[in-house]
């Protein structure tokens, strides 16, 4: 058996970059057009603030082999569209159960998790706040604080990501927006379509 070397990566809070990592990905709000509920003031930030970069992902991936591991790190900008906080786009492992860990480093940040049967969970991330998300979880990230949000993640090499599960339901149940007194609140997407019993066995049925 050939085995692979074992890798040292440092984090850089800051700047949210992984020092030794293999890959790195951005999205820019042009990439996020379909997320936000408001699009008349999506479409003004576009126009008047730029076409910024709202995450960055930066990771390390030995292999995609099962029993490895995927490691990275995200750093989200603060900002909103209207009321509603910066997102990711999330997703649910393609292959269902495979779970996944965060681990906060700085800001404030909710990891906003979804059932397929449309159950609601949410947990806030902080500076040394680590967030597990379980195995059949859709899960995105919010930044509801004043400055970036940059967490540490892991998970397993062969899970894959399923982006699409979130678009096919008009987004998550649940939206985050900003309360006036520098809160957040969640409210129901009235854009969200439940998925039907046969959605919800085709995710469980991945995980086979």
């Amino acid at each position: 058996m050939e085995m692979t070397e074992p890798v040292r990566c440092s984090v850089d809070v800051g700047s949210g970059r992984l020092a030794g990592g293999s890959g790195r990905y951005e999205k820019r709000l042009s990439d996020l057009a379909s997320l936000y509920a408001d699009a008349e003031a999506y479409d003004a930030l576009l126009r008047d603030g730029g076409d910024r970069v709202v995450y960055a992902v930066e990771d390390l991936r030995p292999s995609s082999a099962p029993g490895d591991m995927i490691f990275g790190v995200t750093r989200m900008a603060p900002g909103t569209v209207g009321d509603e906080f910066f997102l990711t786009r999330g997703h649910i492992h393609a292959i269902a159960n495979r779970p996944e860990i965060y681990y906060g480093e700085s800001g404030t940040g909710l990891m906003l998790m979804e059932s397929p049967a449309g159950e609601t969970r949410i947990v806030e991330v902080g500076a040394r706040v680590v967030c597990y998300v379980p195995p059949f979880w859709i899960h995105r990230s919010v930044n509801v604080g004043p400055d970036d949000l940059v967490m540490t993640f892991a998970y397993p090499a062969d899970s894959g990501q399923d982006y699409d599960i979130i678009a096919r339901s008009g987004g998550m149940a649940q939206r985050v927006l900003r309360t006036g007194d520098g809160g957040w609140r969640a409210v129901p997407n009235a854009s969200y379509r439940p998925r039907t019993a046969d959605d919800v066995a085709r995710v469980l049925a991945s995980a086979a």
